[in-house]
This record gives C-alpha cells, structure tokens and sequence, in this order.
C-alpha cells in the first residue's frame, strides 16, 4: 500500500518512542444525513489492517448524524453584535468574532457564561494566555464549525455541531465493521479528543499526538479520515511512502 500525506503533513509521527505512519484517506463530499458506517466500509475497509486505527474528523460524524443549526434559526441580537466585536477574527474558519457564532454561544450556554468568558479571555489575553473564552464555554461552542463558505458553499449558512456520543459511534464502528477508531476536533489552533473505541489501550494525550499536526483536510483535500498503522505493521507488509510526501 502507499501512504500519502496532504501538503504541509508528514506520513510519519512519533508518539513515546513508538513510530506510526498515517494515510490521508481520499473521499468524496460526505453530505448531511449519509451513514457513516457505510462511509467507513466504502473508504476503509479495502485498506484496513488489524492493528490499524482510523482517526475520524468530526465534521463528517455529526453531518451524518444531521447535528446542524441553520443560520435562521440563530436570530442575531445586542450582545452578540456587541461581543463579537471585541473577539479575535481567525482565518482558519468561524469563530466568535463572528456574529452569528456568538449568537450561537449566548443561545447554547446562556448570556451570563459568554459574559464571564469574555471579560476572563480579556483579561488573560493582556498576559498572553488565549484560549480562555473557549474553555469557559465549552466544546458545544468551540467545536462549531460551519457558516464559512469560502471553501465550500454548502455550508455558508449552516453550523456543524460536534458529533452526539463520539465514543459510541467509535464503539459502533469496531463492532459492526472491526475498525478501531478515533474521533478528533483537530485544526491547525488545537486537538481533542471527543471519543475512541474501547479497544484502544491509549490514553487521551497520546491519542491526541497521533493527528496532532492535524493530518486531515476537510477543505478541497477531501480527506477526513486517516488511517494510523504501527511502523512494525507498515514495514511487514513492504508499504512504501507516495513520491513526493515527506516521511
């Protein structure tokens, strides 16, 4: 088999001293409402070995499990406006220095949480501690993707909602398909891990290190899914690295 890797991304990551090489998985437009069992038995069950883990981006899990807020239903208000406007402006996507995103914030958690978050975040940003908004309002908020069209217009006016239960759609898939899996909030800002089938004996931190410069490309790349081989397993089978892709 040969592993690929996106531009910018190596094939091979080191996790406590234990090698593993990664293949970015090519698919096609994974639309709102599809299964994602089948999505998996299509794209990854030609390719997958025991010992394997797959990584999942969350985005495809919660479009098939139709985990969207469309951009009517967020009716955009005083403190949103207001709020918004003193929130940073990240190019690699949607965020609270958005309107609509805010308002999404103040409808999820309440406006007396985004408040606190926002003087909190302003008052750490002067020690040069960011983040602090998004750890105070959770990963509801912080896991919304979406209403960002600048690379696919589908979703322009909807918002992506982090998947339900990542561990059992983790679980799901290893029962019904003997796939081990993984599903991360990963961007180039930061990673988490939302769920991880029952059968990985890893911890988080070091699940987190497996994609933590961020393999996957949901953008044109079209490729959500990594599948994670042991370099021991790689080396076994004579897999051999793309041309072109760094090792």
């Amino acid at each position: 088999m040969e592993f690929y890797a996106n531009e910018g991304k190596k094939v091979q990551i080191e996790v406590n001293g234990k090698k593993y090489m990664r293949h970015a998985i090519k698919t096609r437009f994974v639309k709102q409402g599809e299964d994602y069992v089948e999505v998996f038995k299509e794209y990854v069950a030609p390719i997958y070995q025991p010992g394997d883990i797959i990584s999942s981006s969350e985005k495809i899990i919660a479009l098939c499990q139709n985990r969207v807020v469309k951009r009517e239903e967020l009716k955009i208000g005083f403190w949103a406006k207001l709020l918004s406007r003193f929130a940073s402006h990240p190019d690699t996507g949607v965020g609270v220095g958005e309107t609509i995103k805010m308002q999404y914030a103040i409808q999820t958690v309440g406006l007396p949480r985004v408040l606190w978050a926002s003087f909190a975040s302003g008052v750490t940003k002067l020690f040069g501690k960011k983040g602090v908004f998004y750890e105070i309002v959770g990963v509801e908020v912080s896991g919304l993707d979406g209403f960002y069209d600048k690379v696919w217009d589908e979703y322009g006016d909807i918002g992506i909602k982090i998947p339900e239960n990542s561990t059992g759609v983790c679980n799901e898939i290893k029962e019904k398909l003997g796939m081990s899996c993984i599903i991360v909030d990963a961007n180039d800002l930061g990673q988490e891990v939302l769920g991880y089938s029952a059968d990985i004996n890893m911890n988080p931190d070091d699940i987190v290190k497996l994609v933590g410069d961020n393999p996957s490309g949901q953008g044109k790349e079209l490729t959500p899914l990594i599948l994670i081989r042991p370099m021991e397993n790689f080396e076994k089978n004579g897999d051999t690295v793309a041309q072109g892709c760094q090792e």
